[in-house]
């Protein structure tokens, strides 16, 4: 029996860009790409008329923008999209936007057809492409649930904020109100200590690390270090992004910097990050070895350096993502008596890394992304 093809739409407004995508993406026999558009108005007309199942979308074009079309379709028909984006400040930054509005992920304008590392990175695409557009009906209802939520949320703010204006802020971080921290969901108190946590994620990870960090205490007796899948000056802007949103501070971690509690570390994309003993305390380490991983940062080089210092007292937090990046370092965690949360099925935009960790038998809590942070919470 035949198996259905995914059907992709390619808007950009480079007649080269979308030849070279068709002509990547159809190399994979289960991958047909059903149309193009030059422009993001003509993209959001053929979405409603050709119903893909998942859409490439540039950011900056004519007559209508990547971002605009992306809040259109999302309002009107939502589909996932990935967003074709610049290696740059502003295009990291304008990423970020298409997360926050909906987008799936995002694929780097020069890791495109014009790539020389065309041949290492094609596989990896059409799968990507593969694994979201056949969970796009428990990604389209999952968004749906959450824009009415957000929507709901906002209304009742709005009420609210006409009562009374500003309210209480958090010690230096002007744009965050007690408004904009969730209350955890309490559960069982975990009686096992805990000095430092370990969070991994790939494709979906920005919207998913947004949803657990901002949540965290700005007295959160640990430090927190992060390896996200993402190219250069996309982690310096994320980082930026979710310090603004956060109590704890959020930074790109930096070479030599000792870790310290109530900090989050993000990896700079392109290197890898480890931590080395310092006295009685931990260092981070920035460099490009080991050089032969497929990502840099490394979710598996980075916790296993974090088990080799802190053993047992390890919290592992491994998040949305393709493949199984995370798994080795975990099993380290758990053979140490470290701990580890898994972000469930449901929630993931790609069920791949956290989905290795289940099926390794390894993971002490499985959650949702909403409910993430109320397990690591239970452990302080």
């Amino acid at each position: 029996m035949a198996v259905d093809k995914i059907r992709v739409l390619v808007v950009d407004d480079s007649a080269f860009m979308r030849k070279a995508l068709t002509m990547m993406l159809e190399e994979d026999p289960q991958i047909k790409v059903v149309g193009s558009a030059r422009d993001g108005q003509e993209g959001c007309e053929k979405v409603k008329s050709l119903k893909p199942d998942l859409v490439t979308m540039d950011i900056e074009m004519p007559r209508m923008d990547g971002l605009t079309a992306l809040k259109n379709i999302m309002d009107e028909n939502p589909t996932p999209v990935m967003m074709l984006s610049s290696l740059t400040t502003e295009g990291a930054g304008a990423t970020l936007d298409a997360m926050d509005l909906g987008a799936v992920d995002f694929i780097p304008k020069e890791l495109s057809y014009v790539s020389l590392d065309i041949v290492k990175i094609k596989e990896g695409l059409q799968k990507k492409i593969k694994d979201i557009a056949r969970r796009k009906h428990i990604l389209m209802a999952r968004y749906k649930q959450a824009a009415a939520f957000k929507k709901a949320k906002g209304t009742k703010q709005h009420l609210r904020t006409k009562i009374r204006t500003g309210g209480a802020r958090f010690a230096g971080k002007p744009g965050v109100t007690k408004a904009a921290v969730s209350s955890p969901r309490f559960i069982k108190k975990q009686n096992h200590h805990i000095d430092i946590i370990a969070i991994g994620s790939s494709t979906g990870g920005p919207p998913a690390l947004q949803e657990v960090i901002t949540k965290l205490p700005k007295n959160l007796p640990v430090g927190v270090v992060v390896a996200q899948h993402m190219p250069p000056m996309f982690t310096k802007s994320l980082a930026e992004r979710l310090d603004k949103l956060s109590q704890v501070t959020v930074k790109e971690a930096e070479n030599g910097e000792i870790v310290q509690p109530g900090f989050v570390y993000i990896a700079p994309g392109g290197k890898h990050l480890t931590l080395k003993k310092f006295v009685a305390r931990a260092k981070i380490v920035i460099s490009d070895k080991p050089d032969t991983t497929l990502y840099k940062p490394c979710v598996d080089v980075m916790i296993k350096s974090v088990a080799e210092i802190y053993g047992k007292s390890v919290l592992g937090v491994i998040l949305t993502g393709m493949g199984s990046n995370g798994v080795i370092g975990l099993k380290l965690v758990n053979n140490s008596g470290g701990k580890i949360i898994a972000q469930n099925a449901e929630s993931c935009i790609v069920y791949g890394m956290p989905k290795a960790v289940v099926d390794a038998q390894i993971a002490d809590h499985i959650a949702s992304i909403e409910n993430i942070y109320s397990e690591i919470a239970a452990y302080f």
